[in-house]
């Protein structure tokens, strides 16, 4: 028997699709189904390696996590990792495939749907349920030929379609009847109703505007999700500087927002622990006093350097370090950390050679081969066990590695400076332990008075969210679409 499948789109990008599939992963799981997570498609910078070795869209992992699941490619058999506005790399299974242009791509996706629909198979053959998560948005009529990521694949497996909107954004009404007139009618009948999300205030008031959609389009309304004030469940691409800040005990955290930062999720255990004040500086913005400076991981290593220095970075960390502030690289950031980025084959942009901000003594080289590995090792500021994932391009060598942050009996990562005032490593998710959390808080000058567990905190988040889904969706209407 096959699983059943579900698709969730949305009348724009940021609906919340990402997040209501990640609810409804847990809320079935917890009703005893077998569920899996899938998006055909996937455009984003924050990624995460599989149990089996590739690479996927963040959102996938969260909601792999939903339904109590380790990660795999078939979750999302393509990936496109945007390194400037008109091109990408491809990721087809989890594995780098090449780098495309806008235009190319659009004539290749007739190819990558064979890979969607092998990924697809293989977890309908698996699960009892199988929950889509569609991409932007189903009338974006420019996408509409050769479609992988919304209507074209529904078409394709013959699926029900739920149609979200964000009813913060305003014209709620608009973006569902509009987005459903602008289908065809094969695709109008597929989608069998509507879910509002983020409605604030007294659902009374909301009600006939209700009605009026269900008899305008004789299409059901599956429920109405409320704002749920402090949820958290990690982002697809957008950043996010909100902080649990304890305003007596904390040490500051700033952040570059680089153009093309990638895996910023690395920083959300850092922004809800109280003993950190976090924030992003996006380009414009004065740059504050910090004790801690961290340059983040990038899809544009030489780009988002270049960035940096026209944003006047170098002579503000030369007086943050002068004045006993401490500095890390995570990834890309760490590369930024050495003497020289080399990219003689073009990996991530125009070949060429950067000089880079020469904190440490060693010089990275791009190559084609991408290094995905999970990683598990000891952080030599204090021995505790660290955890992490390696997805990145370059190669470092070079004298500063012989100071390694991290290291196990098979491998060493990363540097120490020989002040102890800059470190870096490739390893992301490396926060998401509450006792390393506690090392870097000591490394930069505080004593912690709070301890976080992170990952007990997303399982609470994501238990809330189903609880929420439950209560506001129409389950038993749902299950009889999935039965």
């Amino acid at each position: 028997m096959t699983a059943k499948t579900l698709m969730i789109q949305g009348t724009t990008s940021d609906a919340g699709k990402s997040t209501l599939v990640a609810g409804l992963c847990r809320a079935l799981h917890n009703r005893g189904f077998h569920v899996a997570p899938f998006k055909p498609q996937n455009m984003a910078l924050n990624s995460a390696v599989t149990a089996d070795g590739g690479e996927i869209g963040r959102a996938q992992a969260v909601q792999a996590q939903a339904c109590k699941l380790d990660t795999h490619t078939d979750f999302n058999p393509v990936l496109l990792k945007p390194s400037s506005d008109t091109s990408a790399q491809i990721i087809l299974h989890g594995k780098v495939y090449k780098e495309m242009n806008a235009v190319d791509y659009h004539e290749y996706k007739t190819i990558a749907m064979s890979a969607v629909l092998d990924s697809h198979q293989r977890l309908s053959n698996q699960y009892d349920v199988v929950l889509v998560e569609g991409a932007g948005s189903p009338a974006e009529i420019n996408l509409r030929d050769r479609d992988i990521a919304n209507m074209g694949f529904a078409e394709a497996v013959d699926c029900p379609v739920l149609l979200v909107a964000d009813i913060d954004k305003g014209g709620v009404f608009a973006h569902l009847v509009g987005t459903l007139d602008l289908l065809s009618a094969s695709e109008q009948n597929r989608i069998k109703g509507f879910i509002i999300n983020k409605f604030r205030g007294d659902i009374s008031l909301l009600e006939s505007g209700l009605d009026w959609l269900e008899q305008r389009t004789h299409k059901k309304m599956f429920g109405v999700l409320p704002f749920i004030q402090g949820l958290h469940i990690e982002a697809e691409d957008a950043l996010d500087s909100y902080s649990e800040l304890d305003n007596d005990h904390h040490i500051k955290v700033i952040v570059p927002a680089l153009p093309r930062i990638s895996n910023h999720t690395d920083f959300d255990p850092l922004r809800l622990h109280p003993n950190f004040d976090f924030e992003y500086i996006p380009e414009g913005k004065d740059i504050p006093a910090a004790d801690l400076v961290i340059i983040p991981g990038s899809k544009n290593v030489r780009a988002d350097l270049a960035w940096l220095k026209q944003n006047h970075w170098p002579a503000y960390l030369q007086k943050h370090l002068r004045y006993g502030g401490k500095l890390m690289g995570i990834c890309g950031g760490f590369q930024m950390l050495g003497k020289t980025i080399h990219d003689p084959l073009g990996i991530e942009d125009m070949a060429g050679s950067s000089e880079a901000l020469a904190y440490l003594d060693f010089n990275t080289g791009l190559h084609k081969k991408k290094q995905l590995h999970r990683r598990t090792g000891q952080l030599l500021l204090n021995n505790a066990l660290v955890e992490g994932y390696e997805i990145h391009s370059g190669l470092s060598e070079g004298p500063a590695l012989q100071h390694p942050l991290i290291q196990s009996e098979s491998y060493t990562d990363g540097a120490i400076s020989d002040d102890g005032q800059i470190v870096g490593t490739y390893l992301h998710g490396i926060f998401d332990s509450d006792s390393i959390c506690e090392t870097f808080l000591n490394w930069a000058g505080l004593t912690p008075v709070h301890n976080i567990n992170y990952q007990a905190f997303r399982e609470q988040q994501l238990d809330y969210l189903a609880q929420a889904v439950e209560d506001n969706l129409d389950m038993q209407a749902i299950i009889k679409l999935i039965s």
